[in-house]
């Protein structure tokens, strides 16, 4: 029987905690790192192993992942004496999970081959829920050996694992996702908005009278998307944590729009998704869920929504 490699885990955050959570829960063992060890407590519980630094993660493990916010997070755990890359080396496995600029990826992976090592990006399409409920989707880019590698590991992650092509691929179709996500989401706001000042109930509570509330009824029509009917409801109430902020989801689109200028490829919705995420987060609203979106047009129209900022 081939033993089970050890795994080690960076960025212990809302999706990376509940990654770290399905890995131990299939049986693997763990070494784990946060910047903010207190956020890890509940993992530390569950039986995951602790390290000081990047760089201890990546030696206690024969494959490591990373899952953190933007590049420049990315840049803090992978970089310099304490981090990832200094902790690989021959035969080792570095999977980054991150959405970051796709030219640091690649170097990244190239840092990584000078080592003796493998670096692949698996970026994920989903959310927390979608994570918990193990219906995760990963796209995977890089060598392809590798990837049949580690495929069963992320599938104790997420069910659905494709092979994209190199790790450039990868965090592209990435970004090509997300920017759907936005531009779905406003549609959707506007939509809904427009159906409740035509007189179409948003509030549930009215749905006691037999009133369907333009949300039940959208979430049920051929416009509907999983996306739309995980998020749409958070019209009606937003998280008391955001799944994924203003700040992360513009984040996404400025990359989309930087590759869309640099491939001379128009992205004209894109465009105006990213302007109503600055509108977001010029009314204060940058740490709240992305469709918070629905309160920058609600407030546009008149309506107030008394979200909190």
């Amino acid at each position: 029987m081939i033993p089970m490699p050890n795994l080690g885990f960076v960025g212990l955050g809302v999706m990376g905690g509940q990654m770290v959570k399905r890995l131990l829960d299939g049986g693997h063992r763990v070494t784990g790192y946060n910047r903010t060890r207190g956020k890890a407590q509940w993992l530390l519980d569950m039986g995951m192993h602790w390290a000081d630094s990047p760089r201890a993660v990546a030696e206690a493990a024969d494959i490591v992942f990373s899952m953190v916010t933007d590049s420049k997070a990315l840049q803090a755990v992978v970089d310099g004496p304490a981090g990832v890359l200094a902790g690989l080396g021959p035969g080792k496995t570095y999977v980054d999970m991150s959405t970051a600029n796709p030219s640091l990826s690649q170097e990244y992976a190239a840092r990584a081959a000078e080592s003796g090592a493998v670096m692949l990006n698996a970026p994920v399409s989903g959310s927390v829920i979608t994570l918990q409920e193990g219906k995760l989707s990963i796209m995977v880019g890089g060598p392809r050996e590798a990837f049949d590698r580690v495929k069963p590991i992320l599938e104790d992650i997420g069910p659905t694992v494709t092979h994209v092509g190199g790790n450039l691929q990868a965090v592209s179709m990435k970004i090509a996702t997300n920017l759907s996500l936005a531009v779905q989401m406003l549609a959707f706001c506007e939509a809904v908005l427009l159906a409740e000042k035509s007189g179409v109930a948003r509030d549930m509570a009215l749905d006691v009278l037999g009133r369907e509330t333009a949300v039940e009824v959208l979430v049920n029509t051929v416009v509907a998307s999983p996306m739309v009917r995980y998020r749409g409801p958070f019209v009606l109430s937003m998280p008391v944590e955001a799944w994924f902020n203003v700040n992360m989801m513009q984040k996404d689109l400025n990359l989309a729009l930087e590759m869309g200028q640099r491939l001379n490829v128009p992205l004209p919705t894109t465009a105006i998704s990213n302007e109503f995420l600055t509108a977001a987060r010029g009314m204060g609203f940058a740490k709240r869920d992305f469709a918070v979106v629905f309160d920058v047009l609600a407030l546009m129209a008149g309506v107030d929504t008394g979200v909190e900022k």
